[in-house]
């Protein structure tokens, strides 16, 4: 079923993107080489317990996860391109890693991700996360009253064909606002003015992700982590998005 919220209820959801926005914050700010991705997830699990809030992740089982998800953020290192479970690992010089979280603050969701390179970067590592940044940028700039949900998937399609990226479109954007996975669903590729139209008070997580040579994954051993198929890397970039009559308003804008 897709919803739409009030103008009082997208005020109300500014809280739990505020605090998405902070955890991603922290945690990024704390990524660095030697650090190990349970550290992370302790964490973001820490200001979890002191917001008051609720992790959407820790009892999350849909039926493309092996078992319960057991952490509150994932942590995606190198060709571990999406829903990386944390585990004992090490951060080393040069991982790209995405983080990708969500949680439910008084009542309402947000959910957002983002992709670092931690120490040495290589080039193409911040090719590709330029990239799937202004993938997200073209997708929420298409967000606007009167456009459709195509719209938004064409955008985003756009920059990757522009940079030769290949489209994943297993997984993409979806709604969000009482629970984190709500319809509609956005892919990453589409035709431009096709779907649903977009009306105030429709609430989006759009999120781009690229690897650099495939559109093809596999599910790890751990049930969770879903991996390139040829070893290549991703990356990730996420916002939740209100549709307003003055535009589009993001409401896990971090604050740097």
């Amino acid at each position: 079923m897709i919803e739409l919220r009030t103008p009082a209820e997208i005020d109300e959801m500014r809280a739990a993107g505020s605090f998405v926005a902070s955890v991603l914050e922290a945690t990024r700010d704390a990524a660095d080489v030697g650090v190990n991705l349970l550290e992370l997830d302790a964490l973001a699990h820490d200001m979890i317990r002191a917001r008051g809030a609720e992790s959407c992740y820790i009892d999350y089982h849909p039926s493309f996860g092996g078992s319960p998800f057991g952490k509150v953020i994932c942590t995606s290192v190198n060709d571990g391109v999406l829903h990386g479970l944390p585990h004992d690992y090490m951060l080393r010089d040069g991982d790209l890693l995405s983080l990708d979280f969500a949680a439910n603050v008084e009542g309402w969701v947000a959910d957002s991700a983002l992709s670092i390179v931690v120490g040495t970067p290589r080039d193409a590592d911040l090719a590709l996360i330029a990239t799937t940044e202004k993938a997200l940028a073209a997708g929420i700039a298409a967000t606007v009253v009167g456009n459709k949900i195509g719209d938004i998937s064409a955008a985003i399609g756009d920059v990757a064909h522009a940079a030769r990226l290949k489209v994943n479109l297993d997984f993409g954007g979806h709604g969000v606002g009482r629970i984190m996975h709500g319809d509609p669903h956005i892919p990453n590729d589409g035709r431009a003015g096709r779907g649903l139209v977009l009306r105030p008070g429709l609430v989006f997580a759009i999120e781009p992700w690229f690897m650099h040579s495939t559109d093809k994954i596999y599910t790890d051993a751990d049930g969770w982590t879903l991996r390139s198929k040829d070893g290549s890397r991703g990356a990730h970039a996420e916002h939740t998005v209100a549709v307003t009559e003055a535009g589009p308003v993001v409401l896990t804008a971090r604050s740097a």
